[in-house]
Protein backbone atom coordinates (compact mmCIF):
# COMPACT_ATOMS: atom_id res chain seq x y z
CA UNK A 1 0.00 0.00 0.00
CA UNK A 2 1.01 3.60 -0.51
CA UNK A 3 2.73 5.34 2.40
CA UNK A 4 1.16 8.79 2.60
CA UNK A 5 3.48 9.90 5.42
CA UNK A 6 5.78 11.69 2.98
CA UNK A 7 3.01 13.44 1.05
CA UNK A 8 2.80 17.23 1.18
CA UNK A 9 0.38 18.40 3.86
CA UNK A 10 -1.91 21.43 3.56
CA UNK A 11 -4.17 23.09 6.10
CA UNK A 12 -7.30 20.99 6.39
CA UNK A 13 -10.47 22.60 5.04
CA UNK A 14 -12.79 19.60 5.04
CA UNK A 15 -15.76 19.22 7.36
CA UNK A 16 -16.80 16.17 9.36
CA UNK A 17 -16.24 14.65 12.78
CA UNK A 18 -13.57 12.12 11.94
CA UNK A 19 -9.82 12.70 12.07
CA UNK A 20 -8.46 13.72 8.68
CA UNK A 21 -5.62 15.44 6.85
CA UNK A 22 -5.38 17.28 3.54
CA UNK A 23 -2.48 15.85 1.54
CA UNK A 24 -1.04 16.37 -1.93
CA UNK A 25 0.03 13.12 -3.58
CA UNK A 26 1.21 12.92 -7.20
CA UNK A 27 0.03 16.51 -7.70
CA UNK A 28 -3.51 15.63 -6.65
CA UNK A 29 -5.34 16.77 -3.54
CA UNK A 30 -6.70 14.15 -1.15
CA UNK A 31 -8.80 14.12 1.97
CA UNK A 32 -7.09 11.37 4.00
CA UNK A 33 -9.33 9.76 6.61
CA UNK A 34 -7.79 8.29 9.76
CA UNK A 35 -9.08 5.87 12.38
CA UNK A 36 -11.28 7.86 14.74
CA UNK A 37 -9.64 7.87 18.21
CA UNK A 38 -12.98 8.59 19.88
CA UNK A 39 -14.41 5.40 18.47
CA UNK A 40 -11.35 3.44 19.54
CA UNK A 41 -12.36 3.78 23.20
CA UNK A 42 -12.89 0.38 24.85
CA UNK A 43 -11.74 -1.35 21.66
CA UNK A 44 -8.91 -3.87 21.61
CA UNK A 45 -7.57 -2.73 18.24
CA UNK A 46 -7.41 0.53 16.34
CA UNK A 47 -10.64 1.45 14.59
CA UNK A 48 -9.32 0.96 11.07
CA UNK A 49 -12.36 -0.52 9.41
CA UNK A 50 -13.84 2.80 8.30
CA UNK A 51 -10.97 2.99 5.78
CA UNK A 52 -12.00 -0.38 4.35
CA UNK A 53 -15.66 0.68 4.31
CA UNK A 54 -14.85 3.90 2.49
CA UNK A 55 -12.69 2.15 -0.07
CA UNK A 56 -14.98 -0.82 -0.76
CA UNK A 57 -18.20 1.19 -0.69
CA UNK A 58 -16.85 3.70 -3.18
CA UNK A 59 -15.61 0.99 -5.50
CA UNK A 60 -18.89 -0.92 -5.42
CA UNK A 61 -20.54 2.26 -6.70
CA UNK A 62 -17.85 2.42 -9.39
CA UNK A 63 -18.37 -1.24 -10.38
CA UNK A 64 -22.08 -0.43 -10.81
CA UNK A 65 -21.21 2.36 -13.25
CA UNK A 66 -21.60 5.40 -11.00
CA UNK A 67 -19.37 8.46 -11.13
CA UNK A 68 -17.53 8.24 -7.84
CA UNK A 69 -14.72 9.83 -5.89
CA UNK A 70 -11.43 7.99 -6.43
CA UNK A 71 -10.17 6.33 -3.25
CA UNK A 72 -6.84 4.75 -2.30
CA UNK A 73 -6.04 2.51 0.66
CA UNK A 74 -2.73 3.41 2.24
CA UNK A 75 -0.77 3.84 5.44
CA UNK A 76 0.36 6.82 7.49
CA UNK A 77 2.88 6.85 10.30
CA UNK A 78 1.41 8.99 13.05
CA UNK A 79 2.94 9.39 16.51
CA UNK A 80 5.13 6.36 15.88
CA UNK A 81 2.25 4.11 14.85
CA UNK A 82 1.35 2.95 11.36
CA UNK A 83 -2.33 3.46 10.63
CA UNK A 84 -4.39 2.30 7.67
CA UNK A 85 -6.02 5.27 5.99
CA UNK A 86 -8.26 5.93 3.01
CA UNK A 87 -7.24 8.77 0.71
CA UNK A 88 -10.20 10.34 -1.08
CA UNK A 89 -9.34 12.39 -4.15
CA UNK A 90 -10.82 15.89 -4.25
CA UNK A 91 -13.00 16.14 -7.38
CA UNK A 92 -13.45 19.92 -7.05
CA UNK A 93 -11.15 22.53 -8.58
CA UNK A 94 -11.17 26.16 -9.67
CA UNK A 95 -13.87 25.41 -12.24
CA UNK A 96 -16.00 22.95 -10.27
CA UNK A 97 -17.65 23.63 -6.90
CA UNK A 98 -19.52 21.09 -4.79
CA UNK A 99 -22.82 22.30 -3.36
CA UNK A 100 -23.99 19.78 -0.79
CA UNK A 101 -27.72 19.23 -0.52
CA UNK A 102 -27.96 20.89 2.89
CA UNK A 103 -26.69 24.12 1.29
CA UNK A 104 -28.96 23.76 -1.73
CA UNK A 105 -31.91 23.68 0.67
CA UNK A 106 -31.11 27.27 1.70
CA UNK A 107 -30.91 28.39 -1.93
CA UNK A 108 -34.26 26.79 -2.69
CA UNK A 109 -36.00 28.18 0.39
CA UNK A 110 -34.08 30.20 3.02
CA UNK A 111 -36.95 29.76 5.49
CA UNK A 112 -36.84 25.99 5.23
CA UNK A 113 -34.68 23.89 7.54
CA UNK A 114 -34.96 20.17 6.95
CA UNK A 115 -33.62 17.04 8.55
CA UNK A 116 -33.59 13.83 6.50
CA UNK A 117 -37.35 13.36 6.14
CA UNK A 118 -37.90 11.82 2.70
CA UNK A 119 -40.88 14.01 1.79
CA UNK A 120 -38.87 17.15 2.59
CA UNK A 121 -35.96 15.97 0.46
CA UNK A 122 -38.25 15.26 -2.50
CA UNK A 123 -39.93 18.67 -2.09
CA UNK A 124 -36.62 20.52 -2.04
CA UNK A 125 -35.41 18.64 -5.13
CA UNK A 126 -38.47 19.94 -6.99
CA UNK A 127 -37.82 23.47 -5.70
CA UNK A 128 -34.18 23.31 -6.86
CA UNK A 129 -35.30 22.26 -10.34
CA UNK A 130 -37.53 25.32 -10.56
CA UNK A 131 -35.07 27.94 -9.31
CA UNK A 132 -35.37 31.07 -11.43
CA UNK A 133 -33.45 33.61 -9.35
CA UNK A 134 -30.07 32.10 -10.19
CA UNK A 135 -28.72 31.10 -13.57
CA UNK A 136 -28.19 27.42 -12.77
CA UNK A 137 -28.49 24.88 -15.58
CA UNK A 138 -29.28 21.48 -14.10
CA UNK A 139 -28.34 18.83 -16.64
CA UNK A 140 -29.03 15.74 -14.51
CA UNK A 141 -32.25 14.31 -13.13
CA UNK A 142 -31.54 14.89 -9.43
CA UNK A 143 -34.37 12.71 -8.19
CA UNK A 144 -33.43 9.79 -10.42
CA UNK A 145 -29.81 10.01 -9.32
CA UNK A 146 -30.87 10.20 -5.68
CA UNK A 147 -32.85 6.98 -5.93
CA UNK A 148 -30.13 5.22 -7.91
CA UNK A 149 -27.71 6.14 -5.11
CA UNK A 150 -30.24 4.86 -2.56
CA UNK A 151 -30.19 1.39 -4.14
CA UNK A 152 -26.42 0.96 -3.89
CA UNK A 153 -26.44 2.46 -0.40
CA UNK A 154 -28.93 -0.28 0.48
CA UNK A 155 -26.58 -2.92 -0.96
CA UNK A 156 -23.57 -1.74 1.06
CA UNK A 157 -25.60 -0.84 4.14
CA UNK A 158 -24.72 2.86 4.29
CA UNK A 159 -26.25 4.15 7.52
CA UNK A 160 -25.17 7.78 7.13
CA UNK A 161 -26.20 9.21 3.75
CA UNK A 162 -27.34 12.54 5.21
CA UNK A 163 -27.88 15.91 3.53
CA UNK A 164 -24.22 16.85 3.91
CA UNK A 165 -22.65 14.10 1.83
CA UNK A 166 -24.33 14.31 -1.54
CA UNK A 167 -25.19 17.19 -3.82
CA UNK A 168 -24.47 18.92 -7.11
CA UNK A 169 -21.17 19.66 -8.80
CA UNK A 170 -21.40 23.03 -10.54
CA UNK A 171 -19.19 24.14 -13.43
CA UNK A 172 -18.43 27.79 -12.64
CA UNK A 173 -17.81 28.63 -16.29
CA UNK A 174 -20.96 27.17 -17.82
CA UNK A 175 -23.12 27.20 -14.65
CA UNK A 176 -24.09 23.63 -15.49
CA UNK A 177 -24.91 21.50 -12.46
CA UNK A 178 -24.54 17.73 -12.41
CA UNK A 179 -25.18 15.21 -9.66
CA UNK A 180 -21.86 15.04 -7.83
CA UNK A 181 -19.64 11.97 -7.84
CA UNK A 182 -20.53 9.64 -4.97
CA UNK A 183 -18.42 10.26 -1.87
CA UNK A 184 -18.30 9.60 1.88
CA UNK A 185 -19.13 5.88 2.17
CA UNK A 186 -17.23 5.26 5.42
CA UNK A 187 -20.35 4.29 7.37
CA UNK A 188 -21.19 1.26 5.25
CA UNK A 189 -20.37 -2.41 5.88
CA UNK A 190 -20.51 -2.27 9.70
CA UNK A 191 -17.15 -0.57 10.33
CA UNK A 192 -17.49 -0.82 14.11
CA UNK A 193 -17.36 -4.62 14.08
CA UNK A 194 -13.94 -6.10 14.84
CA UNK A 195 -12.72 -9.40 13.43
CA UNK A 196 -13.19 -11.28 16.69
CA UNK A 197 -16.81 -10.09 16.81
CA UNK A 198 -17.39 -11.14 13.20
CA UNK A 199 -16.05 -14.62 13.95
CA UNK A 200 -18.77 -15.07 16.59
CA UNK A 201 -21.66 -13.98 14.35
CA UNK A 202 -23.92 -16.86 13.37
CA UNK A 203 -25.46 -17.13 9.90
CA UNK A 204 -28.84 -16.14 11.35
CA UNK A 205 -27.33 -13.07 13.03
CA UNK A 206 -25.49 -12.11 9.86
CA UNK A 207 -28.69 -12.38 7.84
CA UNK A 208 -30.46 -10.20 10.40
CA UNK A 209 -27.68 -7.61 10.13
CA UNK A 210 -28.15 -7.59 6.37
CA UNK A 211 -31.92 -7.20 6.53
CA UNK A 212 -32.21 -4.87 9.51
CA UNK A 213 -30.07 -2.05 8.18
CA UNK A 214 -31.44 1.47 8.34
CA UNK A 215 -30.82 4.55 6.26
CA UNK A 216 -30.63 7.87 8.10
CA UNK A 217 -33.34 9.03 5.68
CA UNK A 218 -36.68 9.02 7.45
CA UNK A 219 -40.28 8.39 6.54
CA UNK A 220 -42.85 9.82 8.96
CA UNK A 221 -40.09 10.49 11.44
CA UNK A 222 -38.70 6.94 11.45
CA UNK A 223 -35.49 5.79 9.80
CA UNK A 224 -36.14 3.76 6.65
CA UNK A 225 -35.26 0.08 6.75
CA UNK A 226 -33.59 -0.30 3.36
CA UNK A 227 -34.69 -3.82 2.54
CA UNK A 228 -38.23 -3.51 3.91
CA UNK A 229 -38.77 -0.28 1.98
CA UNK A 230 -37.46 -1.71 -1.29
CA UNK A 231 -39.44 -4.95 -0.88
CA UNK A 232 -42.66 -2.98 -0.33
CA UNK A 233 -42.46 -1.65 -3.95
CA UNK A 234 -44.68 1.22 -2.78
CA UNK A 235 -42.50 3.97 -4.25
CA UNK A 236 -42.54 4.17 -8.06
CA UNK A 237 -39.30 6.17 -8.19
CA UNK A 238 -37.54 3.61 -6.00
CA UNK A 239 -38.92 0.84 -8.22
CA UNK A 240 -37.57 2.63 -11.28
CA UNK A 241 -34.18 2.83 -9.60
CA UNK A 242 -34.23 -0.94 -9.02
CA UNK A 243 -34.80 -1.38 -12.74
CA UNK A 244 -32.04 1.13 -13.53
CA UNK A 245 -29.42 -0.21 -11.16
CA UNK A 246 -29.92 -3.93 -10.50
CA UNK A 247 -28.64 -5.15 -13.89
CA UNK A 248 -25.49 -3.04 -13.41
CA UNK A 249 -24.58 -4.77 -10.13
CA UNK A 250 -21.95 -7.37 -10.99
CA UNK A 251 -21.83 -9.45 -7.82
CA UNK A 252 -18.92 -11.57 -9.09
CA UNK A 253 -16.86 -8.46 -9.83
CA UNK A 254 -17.65 -7.13 -6.35
CA UNK A 255 -16.58 -10.39 -4.69
CA UNK A 256 -13.39 -10.55 -6.76
CA UNK A 257 -12.58 -6.94 -5.88
CA UNK A 258 -12.95 -7.70 -2.16
CA UNK A 259 -10.85 -10.86 -2.45
CA UNK A 260 -8.00 -8.93 -4.04
CA UNK A 261 -7.59 -6.45 -1.15
CA UNK A 262 -4.48 -7.79 0.58
CA UNK A 263 -4.77 -5.76 3.78
CA UNK A 264 -8.13 -7.24 4.83
CA UNK A 265 -8.38 -10.50 6.74
CA UNK A 266 -10.15 -13.51 5.25
CA UNK A 267 -12.71 -13.34 8.07
CA UNK A 268 -13.65 -9.78 7.17
CA UNK A 269 -13.68 -10.48 3.42
CA UNK A 270 -16.13 -13.35 3.91
CA UNK A 271 -18.31 -11.17 6.12
CA UNK A 272 -18.42 -8.42 3.50
CA UNK A 273 -19.24 -10.82 0.68
CA UNK A 274 -21.97 -12.61 2.63
CA UNK A 275 -23.76 -9.51 3.89
CA UNK A 276 -23.66 -7.93 0.43
CA UNK A 277 -24.82 -11.24 -1.05
CA UNK A 278 -27.91 -11.40 1.18
CA UNK A 279 -28.92 -7.89 0.13
CA UNK A 280 -28.17 -8.59 -3.51
CA UNK A 281 -30.59 -11.54 -3.46
CA UNK A 282 -33.32 -9.29 -2.07
CA UNK A 283 -32.69 -6.72 -4.80
CA UNK A 284 -32.81 -9.55 -7.34
CA UNK A 285 -36.16 -10.81 -6.02
CA UNK A 286 -37.67 -7.32 -6.16
CA UNK A 287 -36.34 -6.78 -9.68
CA UNK A 288 -37.89 -10.09 -10.76
CA UNK A 289 -41.19 -9.16 -9.11
CA UNK A 290 -41.29 -5.78 -10.85
CA UNK A 291 -40.58 -7.39 -14.20
CA UNK A 292 -42.79 -10.50 -13.75
CA UNK A 293 -39.81 -12.82 -14.07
Amino acid sequence: MIDFSKAIEELNSYKGSEKKKTLIYNNKKYLVKFPDPIREKNKNISYINNAFSEYIGSNIFKIAGFKVQNTILGTYNYNGKEKIVCACEDFTDGNHILYEFENLVLSANPDKKIDTELSDIMEVIEEIKNLTQINLIIVDDIKENFWNMFIIDSLIGNTDRHNGNWGLLVNTRSNQAKFSPIYDCGSCLNPMLEDNEIENISEVELKNLAINCYSCIKENGKKINYMAYIKSTKNVECNNAINNVYKKINIDAINNFIDEISSITIVRKEFYKKIIGYRYEILKSVYNKLNNI
